[in-house]
């Protein structure tokens, strides 16, 4: 199966892939010459760039139901799934064949996040149980194990890794953002200063931010001295992690559901407005940038989601049909999921419309 861009000059946009009914999730290799994505099933379809076109090359099929994660690993070419069969897999590629291993996760509800450590030589997988697995190799077994991080309340919804290896950012629906060592002996070095000190034994609570909604993603930026996270009360938060003062950004539109890094200075989320959007650092602080889907030149009104229930709803009392055909004026047209780094100063989005969008920034 192949999905061709359109050429230059053409009707439709050539940073707008559509590659499935809808996507959960998504994740580049080191090259960002393959993708790897959820098409809201219990597979994984792998992509490969062949000139103007992208081709599914390998369909990844172990889990038993929908998966929840992805992240490939760039160093390494590993790529981790977790879903929500509870499991999860270490996928290894040789001769051009993906081949499983197992993860001993040790959990009693769904997988909603997994995420390779830096130097990839562990990964944590968050969960329903309100817990995070933080998994790591055991050479004597040959198979990979975990140790639990638990000090939740509720589910946990998004992981992410400090830049040092040891530090772990944790997003729940607890309404708390928290940092925890995810130190294993025998795996990582002893870390240098930290914002949170030397003592860092595992699964230590160091740090506990509070929202007002779900914690619905969180991301350390490269140097490691910011967190940021958004929530389900429609906020942006950024925390500098050598004093612990948080930057809280309130949005007047809907919830955004993944955000990103971009330089230190430029975050980018998106979520149920359908568009991503970037918030930048200046001298008076953190501050609302722009809309990367705007689209200039044109004078036309766009259809907001709620624009678009408000119009399904008038069409039944006017029409007595219960579906009107309604089309927003943004590339993606239902809410965007997941957001990625992609090449340079580029970010790729993935929505529940099915399509993969590449944006500049």
């Amino acid at each position: 199966m192949s999905f061709k861009k359109p050429a230059a000059g053409g009707p439709q946009d050539p940073n707008k892939l559509q590659l499935a009914q809808s996507i959960t999730c998504h994740a580049w290799n080191s090259d960002y010459s393959r993708l790897a994505l959820c098409p809201n099933t219990k597979e994984v379809w792998i992509f490969k760039k062949d000139g103007a076109n992208w081709v599914r090359e390998h369909t990844l099929a172990e889990h038993d139901q929908v998966v929840t994660g992805i992240d490939w690993a760039h160093k390494t070419n590993r790529i981790v799934t977790c879903g929500q069969d509870r499991n999860a897999y270490v996928w290894t590629s040789e001769n051009g064949i993906w081949k499983p291993t197992l993860v001993i996760l040790r959990i009693n509800r769904a997988a909603t996040d997994v995420k390779w450590s830096p130097n990839e030589d562990k990964f944590a997988v968050a969960s329903g149980a309100k817990c995070v697995s933080v998994c790591y190799f055991e050479k004597d077994n040959d198979w990979w194990v975990s140790k639990h991080i638990k000090k939740h309340k509720s589910t946990v919804l998004s992981i992410d890794w400090h830049p040092n290896n040891v530090l772990l950012a944790t997003g729940s629906s607890d309404f708390n953002a928290r940092v925890f060592s995810g130190f294993v002996r025998g795996v990582d070095k002893r870390p240098g200063e930290t914002p949170y000190g030397t003592r860092l034994p595992f699964g230590e609570l160091l740090a506990e931010y509070p929202s007002a909604g779900w914690v619905k993603c969180v991301r350390w930026s490269a140097s490691g001295n910011q967190l940021a996270f958004v929530s389900h009360d429609s906020s942006v938060t950024v925390i500098d992690a050598a004093s612990g003062e948080p930057s809280c950004i309130k949005l007047r539109g809907l919830p955004m559901n993944s955000v990103v890094w971009v330089g230190e200075t430029t975050i980018v989320a998106g979520g149920h407005d359908c568009f991503p959007h970037s918030y930048n650092k200046g001298a008076d602080g953190w501050a609302l940038g722009r809309n990367l889907d705007e689209r200039k030149g044109t004078a036309q009104k766009k259809t907001t989601s709620t624009r678009a229930a408000f119009n399904m709803f008038q069409s039944k009392v006017e029409t007595g049909q219960k579906e009107t055909k309604t089309s927003l004026q943004t590339k993606h047209q239902n809410q965007i999921g997941d957001v990625q780094l992609f090449q340079g100063n580029r970010v790729s989005t993935s929505g529940l419309d099915g399509k993969i969008c590449l944006w500049d920034v």
